[in-house]
Formats: structure tokens, sequence, C-alpha cells
């Protein structure tokens, strides 16, 4: 099968996720054509996975699909921005038709999951990657950065963290009809587009976790020049999570935000604070998470 036969056919798998309101020309033509909301920043980013690095090649591709377009989608969500389409990169050493149309069905099934549509994209030969570009809009002067948190203010999660590390961690990857906790986690990860509305009324600062807790709440001390402290206690562990996993770990795809009052739907776990870098109940860590470009 040939490049272009392979586009129709994705299109095919894509189904409703290919064409939506607010997409005035989707895949097929040189380029897609959006129409803009009036108020409203554009907000965008963009990812790479590549093979056996950020998913196991020999995963079923309807749940790397799903991984792959749900990881990108949640650099959005942090910023409190509300997704509207999606542009994936793909580069495939074969044209599986098989392999390639269960992938397009669980990134449809992660954009209809998002209510985002799957607009475009590019095929190439080589080594198997996935490069997703996400974006979306938020109310003029609205986007929550990494730049804003204050002393004094709480530090909160959306959730439980180490699950996906704990399936990673144990190599968890053999799936069978219904996935476990961990590697729902893992393959099924949830951008926090429900608490968009919290983030823009009261968060000073936000970040998803995806290089670990200690790593991205350094991220965040970092840009808002404070430091932050973590409390141990008020870390929810699942069974099967170890306190490394949670800290340490990557790939829960939460939000960290920073608020000076309680979010709805949130859990705190800490406080900001003077000084730099990050503590753990009063002790200050080294910032370990995972980094491309260190072994």
């Amino acid at each position: 099968m040939d490049e272009f036969a392979l586009i129709r056919e994705v299109v095919r798998h894509l189904a409703d996720r290919a064409q939506g309101p607010w997409v005035a020309v989707g895949p097929g033509d040189d380029a897609a054509v959006m129409r803009q909301t009036q108020g409203h920043d554009a907000v965008a980013s963009i990812d790479t996975l590549i093979a056996d690095v950020h998913f196991p090649a020999s995963a079923p591709a309807f749940y790397i699909g799903y991984r792959a377009l749900m990881v990108s989608l949640s650099d959005l969500a942090a910023m409190a921005a509300q997704p509207r389409y999606v542009l994936v990169a793909l580069t495939l050493p074969t044209a599986d038709v098989s392999w390639v149309g269960e992938l397009a069905q669980g990134m449809a099934a992660a954009a209809r999951d998002c209510d985002t549509y799957i607009c475009g994209g590019n095929f190439a030969r080589g080594q198997l990657s996935i490069t997703v570009s996400v974006h979306g809009e938020v109310p003029t002067d609205k986007a929550v950065t990494r730049a804003g948190a204050r002393v004094g203010d709480q530090l909160f999660v959306s959730g439980p963290l180490g699950l996906a590390a704990a399936c990673v961690r144990q190599q968890n990857f053999q799936l069978r009809d219904q996935l476990s906790a961990l590697q729902k986690a893992y393959f099924m990860p949830q951008a926090r587009f429900d608490l968009l509305a919290v983030l823009r009324a009261n968060a000073h600062a936000a970040i998803d976790i995806s290089d670990g807790l200690l790593a991205d709440a350094g991220h965040l001390a970092q840009a808002s020049e404070v430091a932050l402290n973590i409390n141990s206690a008020d870390l929810q562990l699942t069974e099967g999570v170890t306190l490394t996993d949670a800290l340490k770990g990557g790939d829960d795809y939460q939000l960290l935000a920073i608020a000076d009052k309680p979010l709805a739907g949130m859990v705190s776990i800490g406080q900001v604070i003077e000084g730099s870098g990050v503590s753990l109940d009063g002790v200050e860590q080294q910032p370990d998470g995972y980094n491309h470009f260190v072994a």
C-alpha cells in the first residue's frame, strides 16, 4: 500500500474525529483550516514518542495510539486550555495497514474522550516514532503557566501518583482483556480537562506530571523563583506503588497546581515556601526524574 492509500485508510479509522464543527478543512489537503474563537489565545505543544522509549513497541497498537494522543494533550490541560485539534506525524518501518488502522482507532478514542479532532498529519519511513502536535485555546490572558506560585500558597495534585511508573518498573506490559489499574494508568492516562474551570479561576501555576513529581515540582519552583515542600504523608499510595514510584517515576499525567485556596477535585500535598528547590518533609531533594539526555 502506498502513502496516499495509507492516509485514506487512517482517515477511515478516525471516522468522526477527522472532521468537526471548528475544522473547516481536514485531512487530505495541503494544510488544515481551523475556525478561531474570538477572545481566546492559541495554545500549542508538540511531543515525539519513540518506540521502546516512550511506549513498548510490542503493545497493541490501539493502546499505543491512545497513550500517544493523551499524553500530548495533557500539556494543554496543564495550561487550562481547551483542546481543539491535533496533527500527527508517523514514522513507520513498513506500511502495516492493520497496525496503523488499530493505532488510528486508539487515537480517535482519545480524541473523542477529549472532544478534539485529528485534522492532518504526515507519514515517513524509518524507525517507529509518533509525533503529536496539539492545539488548543484559552480565554485571553487566562492561560495558567509555571511561573505564578507565591510564598504561602498550597501545592495540589489531581490524583494518585506512581501507578504508571510501577507498571514500567514491573514491566507489566502483558495485556489481557481487562487492564489492571497499573496498566490502565500507563496505557490510558487521562488528560485532566475536567479541571479547566478550577484552574482558570483559582490556580496561580500548574504543570502536568510527566517526568516525576520531584522533577516537575522543581520546574515549578524554578519558574516561580520559590521553594516547594512536599508532605510524604499526603501522597496517597495505591497498592503496588512505592514512594519512589510516586516521587520519581513520571508518566502520571496528573496535574500539579499551586493556589492560595483549596482546588476542587485536587488534594493538598505541600506548601510554597521561601528559597529555591524542592524538599520532602523539610529535607531538600534532588529533582530526579526522567530526562532524555541523562542515563
